[in-house]
C-alpha cells in the first residue's frame, strides 16, 4: 500500500506490548506505516526508567504514540515527559499522540507539556478500560466468578481499548486530528453490578459483584503480594472514580472516528467467545 499521502510514515509506538500499543501497531502497519515497537525488549529498546534509551528509539521517527507507564499521575511523570519532548524534538519528530487519563490533574499537567511543545499533537484521554475485566487487573476476579471492588454506587463509562487504539492510530495517520483532545468513553454509565450482570449474560454463568471497602480491597492486594507503589496508584484512581468526576459519557470516539463507541455488552460477548475458544483449543 502506498504511503505517499501519509503525513507520518515512521512511527514509534511506546508500550507496544501493552493493552493499547499492541492494538495500535497493526492498525498502522495495515496502512503501510513503518512502525518501531517501543518496549524494553525492543530493538532499539525503550524504557522510561532509562532516559538513555529514548534517543535511539526516536531516531528517524516522524511521530510517536506516547504511553507513560505506570501512569501520568505518578511522581516524576511531568519531568520525564518534559525531557522526552526535548529529545523527540532534537531527533526531528513532528507529531506526538499522548494517551492521557480522565479526571487526573497530574495528567492534565502532562498534556500541557505536549500541547506547548511546538510539535503537532493529539491527546487521547481515557478512563477505565473494558479490558481490565478480560486481560487486566480484574480478570482473575471474573474467572473466579466474584468481582470484589469498592465504590458500588459509582457509575463509570468504561471504554473499549479497541476504540482507544483506533482513535490513536487515526490521529497518527491524518493531520485533521492535530490539536484535538479526544476524551473517549463507552456509550453508557455502568456500576460494577451492571458489569457483572453483562459479563454473566455473555459467559452463560454467574459472575457476582460483591462490594468491599477500599481498605478491605487493598488489604487483599497486599496479601497477594501486589507492589505497594502499584497499590498506591490504584487507590488514587479509585478515589478519582469515587469522586464522580468521570461519571458522564463523551463524544470523543464519535468525533474522531465518525461512529459511536463500542458497548460493554459487545465487549463482554467477544471476551466470552474468546474464552470459549481457549477452552476448545485446550
Amino acid at each position: 500500500m502506498s504511503t505517499a499521502n501519509l503525513p507520518y510514515q515512521n512511527i514509534l509506538v511506546i508500550a507496544a506490548t501493552g493493552k493499547t500499543g499492541r492494538r495500535v501497531v497493526p492498525l498502522l502497519e495495515e496502512r503501510g506505516v513503518t512502525v518501531r515497537r517501543g518496549s524494553r525488549s525492543g530493538s532499539p529498546a525503550f524504557d522510561w526508567a532509562e532516559p538513555e534509551t529514548w534517543g535511539p528509539a526516536l531516531e528517524g521517527m516522524d511521530a510517536a504514540y506516547v504511553v507513560y507507564t505506570p501512569d501520568l499521575a505518578v511522581p516524576g511523570a511531568p519531568e520525564d515527559l518534559t525531557r522526552f519532548v526535548e529529545v523527540a524534538k532534537s531527533k526531528g519528530v513532528r507529531k506526538l499522540v499522548l494517551l492521557s487519563g480522565r479526571g487526573e490533574p497530574e495528567a492534565r499537567a502532562c498534556e500541557l507539556i505536549v500541547e506547548q511543545s511546538s510539535l503537532a499533537w493529539t491527546i487521547v484521554r481515557a478512563g477505565w478500560f473494558d479490558q481490565n475485566f478480560s486481560e487486566g487487573e480484574f480478570a482473575a476476579m471474573v474467572d473466579d466468578g466474584v468481582i470484589a471492588l469498592p465504590n458500588p454506587d459509582v457509575r463509570e463509562p468504561f471504554v473499549d481499548v479497541d476504540d482507544i487504539a483506533e482513535v490513536a492510530a487515526e490521529a497518527l495517520l491524518d493531520q485533521r486530528h492535530n490539536g484535538e483532545v479526544y476524551e473517549v468513553t463507552g456509550p453508557e454509565l455502568l456500576t460494577y453490578a451492571d458489569v457483572a450482570k453483562q459479563l454473566s449474560e455473555a459467559a452463560g454463568r454467574e459472575i457476582r459483584y460483591v462490594p468491599v471497602t477500599t481498605d478491605e480491597f487493598f488489604a487483599g492486594m497486599a496479601e497477594a503480594g501486589v507492589p505497594a507503589e502499584f497499590g498506591d496508584l490504584l487507590r488514587y484512581l479509585f478515589e478519582i472514580t469515587k469522586s464522580g468526576v468521570n461519571a458522564h459519557v463523551t463524544d470523543g470516539v464519535q468525533r474522531a472516528l465518525g461512529r459511536p463507541p463500542r458497548s460493554f455488552r459487545d465487549f463482554a460477548a467477544e471476551a466470552a467467545l474468546g474464552k470459549m475458544g481457549e477452552v476448545s483449543r485446550g
